[in-house]
């Protein structure tokens, strides 16, 4: 069924893949993902076919163009098993970008300029009429830790970031100092984790540098820190970490 588009300027090509928002949540997530399909229009027409139970709100394709398929005051179907802060039902809460590019199948193509400014420009639409806050512009990876990896490390987030679209924390590369990792125990495991599981990430606060830990630590440098993804928590690493959180 046809409507009208939220974003003045976007086509619409209705997906018959969403449903109700559930439990009274309230909007106030924006997810940025890639679609990981060698054309924006083969994605396309995948979000709109039934067969594929997925969906987003919108694509923004190579060329700029942006097209809604679901309206944001329905629950599309793209953010699939994740969590964040505690919710698990993120489609619910959130309204999901859909950025066409090949990704990590095709060795991680560029974003083109003129597509970047497209998603800043709908980004910040939609964060300014939902009040979304610039921390809870995420990727699929921040949700789905160990599951998606999208956008991608090639993402600029910074950019978008200094554009007035979510956030990216600059901090001077640090050398030295102690690093935790796999095997690692004790009262600096939990920090970590108490940090991380206090930014978004669910994990527990063991004290044990465990697989969830790593993987959380792995898909926060590829948001803030994507030269160095390693899953080890340097000092430079930590640095980000304690910065977002605390200024």
């Amino acid at each position: 069924m046809m409507f009208e588009p939220d974003f003045a300027g976007a086509e619409v090509c209705p997906s018959p893949n969403f449903g109700e928002r559930r439990g009274g949540l309230l909007l106030d997530m924006l997810i940025l993902h890639y679609t990981g399909m060698e054309t924006g229009q083969g994605a396309q027409d995948w979000l709109c076919a039934p067969e594929s139970e997925v969906s987003s709100h919108y694509l923004v394709h190579e060329d700029g163009r942006i097209v809604q398929m679901v309206r944001e005051a329905d629950r599309a179907w793209h953010a699939g098993r994740s969590s964040w802060q505690g919710c698990e039902d993120i489609n619910s809460r959130s309204i999901g970008i859909e950025i066409a590019n090949a990704g990590h199948p095709q060795g991680l193509p560029d974003f083109p300029d003129i597509q970047i400014e497209a998603v800043l420009k709908l980004g910040k639409d939609i964060c300014r009429r939902h009040k979304i806050g610039p921390k809870r512009v995420l990727g699929h990876s921040d949700i789905a830790p160990g599951r998606k990896v999208d956008p991608g490390e090639n993402f600029p987030w910074e950019r978008l970031a200094k554009g007035g679209l979510g956030t990216f924390v600059a901090v001077p590369p640090i050398s030295g100092g102690h690093s935790l990792g796999p095997g690692d125990v004790g009262p600096a495991v939990q920090a970590l984790q108490r940090l991380l599981s206090g930014y978004g990430y669910g994990i527990a606060q063991t004290g044990i540098f465990d697989r969830d830990t790593e993987v959380s630590v792995r898909e926060f440098q590829r948001h803030f820190r994507p030269l160095e993804i390693n899953g080890i928590a340097d000092v430079w690493t930590c640095a980000i970490l304690q910065k977002l959180m605390y200024d």
